[in-house]
Order: C-alpha cells, then structure tokens, then sequence
C-alpha cells in the first residue's frame, strides 16, 4: 500500500540554513518511513496531488495555504508558526491571519505560544517541540569564559544587545564572545565587522554550516539568545540538548522553551543585565553548573523520539478524519 503524500511548504530551503530549513528537513526525515514527503517552497494547482500539506510560516507561506485549502478543501492543513507570525503578524497581517482561519491544525513550538495566540483558534493549537540529537557535554577550562550567539543578523535576533554587552566587557580579556550568523541586515554586518576591529575579546565568525555551529554550542561555556521574538529557537534547544546552559531574554519563546522558574533570563535589550550575568559567570562557575543542571532538567523535551510521536498523532488523526468524511 502506498504511503500518504505529505507536501511541505517552506520559505527558506536549504541555501537559507535557518530554523524554517532546519525544521523542514528534520520532519522529511522523521516521517520518512509514514509518508513520502515532498518540501518545496510554494504549492499550486499544478503541483502534485498532495493528501495533506503543512506548511511553515502563516505570513510567508500564505499563498500556498489559501490556493491548497481553495483546490483541496477536504484535505488537511497544518500551519506552523513562527515567531514573528505569533509576535507580530498575527495582529496586523491579513494574510497571516488568513492562514490561521484556513489551517485545521496550528503547530506552536513552545509550551506557551497556545495562550499567544488568538483566543478563538486556540483549540486548533498543538504543542510540538523540537528536537535534535543529543552531544556530549564537554569538559571547559574555566579561563576564559567563552560565550556564543547563534542567529544571523537582523533586528528580530536583537544583536545590538550583544554588541553593547561586548564593549561593556572590553576591558575583561578573560571573557571571550563569539557570534555565529549571515548578515541578514546590512547595516547590523557593518555594525559587527566594525565592533570586531575595535573590541579583541569580540569575533564575529559569519555564516557556518551547522555542524560546524553545533560543534562550537558544544565548546561555548553558554550560549546567549537575546532574541525580541522567538516562536522556539532551534539554538536554545542545541545548547540544552549539548551540555551548555544559556542566558536568554525573558520572551514568551524562550521562557516557553527553557520554563518559567530557569534561572537565567534577562529582559530584552539590557545589554548591562547581559554584561553582568557574564561577569558572573566568570567569576562563579557553580553559577554554569547551575544553569546547566537546569537545562538538563528540560533536555527531555527535545528528543527526536517525543516530536516525532507528536506530528504522527497529530496527522495520523487529520488524515484519519478526512478519509471518513470522504
């Protein structure tokens, strides 16, 4: 018996490496063995048939969405939502909020993004979080402290709270920060080649593959998210599933990921938060082995096994239910 057709819609392919890939790709392979999955970055009439689509991003892939659900409106539609959908489109964007009405399903990312969501579509929510592969937590020296950011540059990832956080620590050799990210916005890339002459102790490494950025979450003794809007960041889960504890903004994306009571968070923009926690962290290592045992507690959450049970029930059932209504 053939295996279902699964269409998944993304904006950003592979040359893209961004979350909205890094998802994309990771689903093809942990359903593979239930459905044939195809991943492009539009749906239309002319494509071939699908018996279900998701598709990520409301704002971005709305045009999919609304030519899917008007040629196959008795075949399921999964929307996931990212960050700046829940943040920010959602309240302003017609085709986002389009999209949310079409799905029959909505896919949130963290345990708090139901009760972000509109109260009326709610109930369409299911919480999956993401996964990957768990590393070996590394033995650190504790001299120098070397801290990361992962996210390309553009102002949703909030660099300038890091670049403030590296000329406030300046004169502190032993605190090292390494930034990881394709310059997204031009002037943000001007910004970090610029702060990187002036300040020795900052590195901006540019775009790297992601095994190579997963290999240097693993070496970081933390990693830092200072992120205004975040649906459920791929390089928070990275670091928990590695070993390596985070300091991360209080927004609902990240408290959604790491839970209300962690005990790293600063609010959004506060370089001098930032800059403090960093001196901490140098300063107090059982502060690290803290944050870390904290984030062990969470690293459950991010198992392959748990996000692939949750996407098989959830379309097992919508393809379930759209047979019996044919």
């Amino acid at each position: 018996m053939a295996l279902p057709e699964l269409c998944l819609v993304t904006p950003a392919l592979a040359d893209a490496n961004n979350g909205n890939w890094q998802t994309a790709k990771r689903w093809s392979r942990l359903l593979a063995d239930h459905y044939r999955i195809r991943i492009t970055n539009a749906w239309d009439a002319s494509s071939p048939r699908a018996d279900l689509l998701v598709a990520l991003h409301a704002r971005r892939s709305a045009p999919s969405i609304e030519r899917f659900a008007r040629a196959a409106p008795t075949r399921p539609l999964v929307v996931v939502l990212t960050g700046t959908d829940l943040y920010r489109d959602l309240a302003t964007d017609a085709s986002a909020q389009m999209s949310v009405q079409l799905a029959d399903r909505l896919i949130v990312l963290h345990e708090k993004a139901v009760l972000d969501l509109p109260p009326e579509v709610r109930a369409k929510a299911v919480v999956c979080f993401q996964s990957c592969s768990a590393r070996k937590r590394l033995a650190k020296a504790p001299n120098p402290l070397r801290a990361l950011v992962v996210g390309h540059l553009r102002e949703e990832k909030s660099p300038r709270t890091y670049f403030e956080a590296a000329r406030r620590l300046a004169g502190h050799p032993d605190i090292l920060l390494d930034h990881v990210g394709a310059p997204l916005e031009e002037a943000l890339g001007q910004e970090a080649a610029v702060l990187a002459h002036c300040v020795p102790t900052y590195r901006w490494l540019g775009a790297l593959s992601h095994e190579a950025t997963r290999r240097r979450i693993q070496r970081a003794h933390v990693l830092v998210h200072p992120s205004r809007m975040e649906g459920g960041a791929h390089v928070v889960m990275e670091a928990v599933r590695s070993g390596t504890p985070v300091l991360a903004s209080r927004i609902s994306g990240n408290v959604g990921m790491l839970g209300a009571d962690y005990g790293g968070y600063f609010d959004v923009g506060d370089s001098a938060a930032l800059a403090a926690w960093l001196e901490r962290c140098r300063a107090e290592p059982a502060i690290l082995a803290h944050l870390a045992a904290q984030c062990a507690l969470r690293a459950p959450l991010f198992e392959p096994a748990r996000e692939r049970a949750t996407l098989l029930a959830l379309l097992n059932e919508l393809l379930e239910k759209s047979t019996d209504d044919c």
